[in-house]
C-alpha cells in the first residue's frame, strides 16, 4: 500500500474546493490508503471509502487510515468493478465519486465504468473526480464514456495550484504526468 503520485493531486482537488464539501456524499472507489477520501472526510463531506471485495487487505488499510486521522464515521464497503453486490447495491446515491489512479489497467477501464454508471443511475448528478497517470498514449477512455453516455473534462493543474513538482509539502507528483478528469453523465453539464 502506498501513496500514488495520482492521490495527492486528487487531494489537492478536494482542498482547493473544500467549502463545496460539508455534508456532500462521497465514495472513493480503489481507496488503498485513502487519501483522497480522508481529505474530503477532514473537509466535512459524508465518506465512503471502497475498495476491492476480494481484497480484504486493501479494506483493512482504509480502516487504518481511518483509525490514523480520527476518522470513526467513515463508511468502509468492499466493491469490485463490475459486480453487482449488496454492498453496491446498498448504497445511498452520492453525489461525488473519488477514483485516483483506478485507470491502470485497459483491461479494468470498463468495469469502472459499468460501476460509476450504475452509481450515476441512482444520482444523474454525480460527478466522477478522477486523477491518473499518464502511462501510455494508446490507452483512452473516449470510447468508453461514449459507450456510457458520459463525458469528460480535463481540469488543468494549474487551476487547482497542482503544476508544480511538490504540492502541500509532498515531493510525490514529482515528474510524473498527472491528469484530472471530471466525468458526468453526458446530457449533465459540468
Amino acid at each position: 500500500m502506498y501513496v500514488w503520485p495520482c492521490a495527492v493531486v486528487l487531494a489537492q482537488y478536494l482542498w482547493f474546493h473544500r467549502r463545496s464539501l460539508p455534508g456532500k456524499a462521497v465514495l472513493e472507489i480503489g481507496a488503498g490508503v485513502s487519501l483522497p477520501g480522508i481529505t474530503a472526510a477532514k473537509c466535512g463531506a459524508e465518506v465512503t471509502l471502497s475498495d476491492s471485495s476480494e481484497l480484504p487487505h486493501c479494506l483493512e488499510v482504509c480502516r487504518q487510515s481511518c483509525q490514523m486521522n480520527n476518522l470513526p464515521q467513515v463508511h468502509i464497503v468492499g466493491l469490485t468493478w463490475g459486480h453487482m453486490s449488496q454492498d453496491l447495491l446498498a448504497l445511498p446515491p452520492q453525489d461525488i465519486i473519488l477514483a485516483s489512479d483506478v485507470f491502470f489497467e485497459p483491461e479494468d477501464f470498463e468495469d469502472i465504468l459499468t460501476t460509476v454508471y450504475f452509481l450515476m443511475q441512482k444520482n444523474p448528478k454525480v460527478h466522477l473526480w478522477s486523477t491518473y497517470q499518464v502511462r501510455s498514449a494508446d490507452w483512452s477512455l473516449e470510447a468508453l464514456l461514449y459507450k456510457w453516455d458520459m463525458k469528460c473534462v480535463h481540469i488543468p493543474l494549474e487551476s487547482f495550484d497542482a503544476d508544480k513538482e511538490d504540492i502541500a509539502e509532498s515531493t510525490l507528483p514529482g515528474r510524473h504526468t498527472v491528469e484530472m478528469l471530471v466525468i458526468s453523465f453526458a446530457k449533465d453539464s459540468v
